[in-house]
């Protein structure tokens, strides 16, 4: 047992080192100033049954206090709750940003739903708008009022072609206390925001909520097209415009924020199991791996802990603890920017084996022909 213990504290250690403190996030976007001329914008939002969060949301995007111009561009992607017409009365409400809502039709195949909406709200963009970026935002995303004109001016100043921020999620009950902090954290881990936004790094990633866009990287990469079929299209879309040339940066943000309510386990669930798959590539050796892995770095520790003190053996005990307690301690930023109780860090392990089992889950419903589902649709391997 004491080998598991040691094992595990040497697994974290390689993990800091290697990872380069990876619990490091940045939050604040790169240092900018106002351009001399602010380039015109268009904000893509596809939305499909999002009937529940616009009141909340797409007022956010019309009243933003942007500069130079910029219109809102809705894509209503088959919804049946009204989700079209309530835009257009929240428009006529709360006046603002010109808003358009279109409607593209039943995707192509080889598309995903979101895709396609995307790619009609491009296309119908250059024709009114001719935009030179694009914010590509969901319709469970608010922005504060100036969130474009800093997004713009990050852009600009650092000369990126993709300015991404990881909306604050929602974090009311206590299933999304529990689960939600830890699921930016594993993402974080995946994709370290400082490698990913260091010059020439090859790691990329995206958060969809946030996408501020240049037109002529998009169009250089050949997005959306050459990413339709992808499930988790954020990343994608970073890989893209990276391989194309373009330069990439992605952050926490302070003043993006979800809406999208997950009160139950269950919500949280689907929200993580619909794409963990896809995520491997569905790849079962991949799965294999995480699963070993989320094992020994998050679950071996309490066991040799707690084994070791019921066994009465301190060789397996002191290394268990230790691995613990770097684990808490790596967690605890996280924690702080959600503004949660950093005691909690210790149910980190819990957290762990929730979404060893979800990523399981995802396997075993993709196999069963159930995978990535979303909003009445399912998307199987590319």
């Amino acid at each position: 047992m004491e080998w598991i213990g040691a094992g595990t504290l040497l697994v974290w250690l390689w993990l800091l080192l290697g990872q380069g403190f990876f619990w490091r996030t940045d939050v604040r976007l790169p240092p900018r100033r106002d351009p001399e001329r602010w380039p015109s914008v268009a904000v893509v939002v596809p939305a499909r049954d999002e009937a529940g969060v616009l009141p909340a949301s797409l007022p956010s995007l019309l009243a933003q206090k942007y500069p130079g111009r910029a219109e809102v561009f809705l894509v209503d992607d088959g919804s049946t709750d009204g989700t079209a017409a309530l835009a257009r009365s929240l428009a006529a409400e709360r006046g603002g940003l010109a808003l358009t809502v279109t409607a593209p039709g039943e995707p192509e195949p080889g598309w995903t739903g979101k895709l396609w909406a995307v790619r009609h709200g491009m296309t119908l963009a250059r024709e009114r708008v001719d935009p030179e970026y694009l914010l590509l935002t969901d319709a469970d995303i608010t922005h504060e009022p100036d969130s474009l004109r800093e997004l713009v001016a990050a852009a600009r100043s650092a000369r990126l072609d993709l300015v991404s921020q990881m909306a604050r999620l929602r974090v009311a009950t206590p299933w999304e206390r529990l689960i939600v902090p830890a699921f930016v954290y594993f993402f974080a881990q995946l994709y370290p925001f400082r490698r990913v936004n260091r010059p020439g790094a090859r790691t990329a990633a995206a958060a969809g909520g946030c996408v501020l866009l240049r037109r002529e990287a998009a169009e250089r990469a050949g997005v959306p097209e050459c990413i339709r079929h992808a499930v988790i299209d954020d990343v994608s879309l970073a890989r893209a415009v990276q391989s194309a040339g373009g330069r990439i940066w992605l952050g926490l943000a302070e003043r993006v924020d979800s809406v999208r309510p997950y009160p139950r386990l269950a919500e949280l669930w689907r929200m993580v199991s619909r794409s963990a798959y896809a995520q491997l590539r569905h790849q079962p050796l991949l799965l294999l791996g995480t699963v070993l892995g989320l094992a020994l770095v998050y679950l071996a520790p309490p066991v040799a802990l707690l084994a070791g003190v019921a066994l009465g053996d301190p060789r397996a005990a002191v290394p268990g603890g230790a691995a613990w307690a770097v684990m808490a301690g790596t967690f605890c930023p996280m924690l702080r920017y959600y503004r949660q109780p950093l005691w909690t860090a210790v149910l980190l392990p819990f957290t762990a084996l929730l979404y060893l089992l979800m990523t399981v889950d995802s396997a075993v419903q993709h196999h069963r022909g159930r995978g990535a589902a979303w909003k009445g649709r399912t998307y199987g391997a590319p």
